[in-house]
């Protein structure tokens, strides 16, 4: 099965740079969105074959998650059932019969860590999500996490210490998580490639440097690590500030 995710930053904004053809290229079982922006009715998208699930924040122009998925679910779950983590469409949760599959994305701290004391709250509630669905069959979840885990995984490790998205609470957040149960697949394969990015400033011509980081991931269950056939960065494709990373999956 072949998984796709992107943090589409706007996605009317991303249909208008070529999302509809990425999306026929691909021809991923399972196509799954962050960073929409989008409330019901706003869009539009025809793509037979597809069940579409959408998630939206509370409030307008703001997050919000999506999957287009082949194959229909047995149950789907929106947000993870907490009033304080429901109000901005950050999770979809789909049931197969052979596995879970979730998308996020993850809660920004922002500048100054203004956010940090939200992030770890989330962080915490999202893990036990993740915990409590492994304990009935396997999770493959993927989105924007909004963390470099380790220093090969940004351009600037140094200059960057401490800053959202790589402070050493984030990190040790993903550590917890990744050793709850959890594979991150890219470095599975690909433990020591250095210049491995799925983000991009759009300031300082970051993306043309390749001055990037690596905050997109798809992770799965240990158990099911060794059915990954494959795990990938689409970095050539542009329509936002992210890229979307894949995984193929023997299951």
């Amino acid at each position: 099965m072949r998984f796709l995710s992107w943090n589409v930053n706007g996605l009317r904004a991303c249909v208008k740079k070529g999302f509809e053809d990425v999306f026929h290229a691909e021809d991923a079982d399972f196509f799954c969105l962050q960073e929409t922006k989008l409330q019901p009715g706003q869009i539009e998208l025809d793509f037979p074959g597809y069940e579409q699930f959408w998630c939206s924040a509370e409030k307008k122009g703001y997050s919000g998650t999506a999957i287009f998925a082949k194959h229909k679910p047995l149950s789907v779950q929106y947000n993870l059932g907490i009033p304080e983590h429901d109000t901005e469409g950050r999770v979809i949760t789909l049931e197969y019969p052979d596995f879970w599959l979730v998308t996020v994305y993850t809660p920004n701290a922002q500048d100054g860590l203004k956010r940090i004391e939200y992030r770890m709250a989330w962080e915490d509630a999202f893990r036990a999500h993740l915990k409590a669905l492994d304990e009935t069959k396997p999770v493959i979840v993927c989105g924007d996490m909004n963390v470099a885990h380790e220093e090969i995984d940004l351009k600037n490790p140094k200059s960057n210490r401490g800053n959202a998205g790589f402070s050493d609470e984030e990190r040790g957040k993903f550590t917890d998580l990744l050793a709850s149960g959890f594979t991150d697949t890219f470095r599975r394969l690909y433990p020591d490639l250095t210049g491995a990015y799925s983000w991009w400033s759009y300031r300082f011509n970051a993306r043309a440097n390749n001055a990037g980081w690596r905050i997109d991931y798809f992770l799965v269950s240990d158990r099911i690590a060794d059915k990954i056939a494959d795990a990938f960065i689409l970095n050539q494709i542009e329509g936002s500030d992210h890229c979307p990373v894949g995984l193929e999956l023997s299951i």
